[in-house]
């Protein structure tokens, strides 16, 4: 609690991980993560355990003394559905990340549509992006192609199997930028090694983004895909 406190204390409106149990830095909270999706506290947990009754408690009590929190809610990953309870007020359906922002379905699907932990990530990407030609694969939201677009990047391929998730890749584009460089931006809703030729056509490529699944049964398995999909970068980057 004292962690999620300092964090709230220095934080403003853009989206942040709170508490990151899932690093490991707290052995007996790797279940839980608190993000901020301001203004909402959103509480996640990965396993049942007799202690996450007692903390959401403490984080009800604490969430209640400070007047930027109007809602919490919490998500139970480890049941069917991973579903969300409000605890109270309304959950936001934007994220803010600097000066840009995302669409976020916090009660809608296991995942939400921006990950907070990867603002590291976003960051670094939209530092370097600049002229580049940029490959964004397993690009879900798109949220990283934001990132280098707003990098000054020359043009983003983002590749995905969900053409429901590159959907609103492009409504998160269209928050963000103008028509003329939005079409700079292309969206394959594709698997990675059967499109293969397609990318060879789009190529070269300045940057590439890897962010797989480590498990899609059909798709992507991480321990034989990795490697494979290594080899072959190669072929593809300038």
């Amino acid at each position: 609690m004292e962690s999620i406190d300092r964090a709230l204390a220095s934080s403003c409106n853009d989206a942040r991980r709170f508490f990151h149990g899932r690093g490991g830095i707290f052995p007996d909270w790797k279940h839980i993560a608190v993000d901020w999706y301001a203004p909402a506290v959103f509480l996640t947990l990965y396993e049942e355990k007799a202690s996450s009754e007692q903390f959401i408690n403490e984080l009800d009590t604490w969430a209640k003394k400070d007047d930027r929190v109007t809602c919490l809610a919490v998500q139970r990953r480890y049941l069917v559905g991973s579903p969300v309870e409000v605890l109270w007020g309304d959950l936001p359906d934007r994220a803010h990340e600097a000066d840009l922002q995302f669409v976020l379905s916090l009660d809608k699907n296991q995942n939400h549509g921006f990950f907070p932990d990867m603002q590291p990530g976003r960051e670094w990407l939209r530092e370097r992006s600049e002229g580049k030609r940029v490959l964004n694969l397993f690009s879900y939201t798109c949220a990283l192609s934001v990132a280098a677009m707003a990098g000054g990047a020359e043009s983003v391929v983002n590749l995905d199997l969900s053409s429901r998730a590159l959907a609103v890749g492009r409504d998160n584009h269209r928050l963000n930028f103008d028509q003329a460089k939005c079409r700079r931006v292309t969206y394959l809703p594709h698997d990675l090694f059967k499109s293969w030729g397609r990318l060879k056509r789009l190529a070269p490529f300045d940057l590439v983004v890897l962010d797989p699944p480590s498990h899609q049964p059909g798709s992507f398995v991480a321990a034989k895909d990795y490697p494979r999909m290594l080899r072959r970068l190669g072929e593809i980057l300038n």
